[in-house]
């Protein structure tokens, strides 16, 4: 099974997370399957990769609480329901 969630990356005290589509058996600096956004929570910016996440939630990858949130106030659902009526 997929997931869509936080890779973290920067340094002591500076955190900054990569979006990637995992596998759920790997760890959290485990490889992964591709990187589709990233997110820093210092300057509150956020960077999508539109096509990407959804090539991985058409085909049943499931995003983490965290990264659902993220998406959610990026209105990334609201233009996915969008293109889809």
């Amino acid at each position: 099974m997929v997931k869509l969630r936080l890779k973290r990356c920067g340094r002591k005290q500076r955190a900054v997370y990569r979006i990637v589509a995992i596998d759920v058996r790997s760890r959290r600096e485990g490889r992964d399957l591709r990187k589709v956004g990233f997110y820093d929570p210092i300057k509150n910016q956020t960077c999508l990769n539109v096509p990407a996440i959804l090539y991985f939630l058409e085909r049943g990858a499931q995003p983490t609480r965290t990264v659902y949130d993220i998406l959610r106030k990026a209105e990334f659902f609201k233009d996915k329901e969008r293109t889809l009526s």
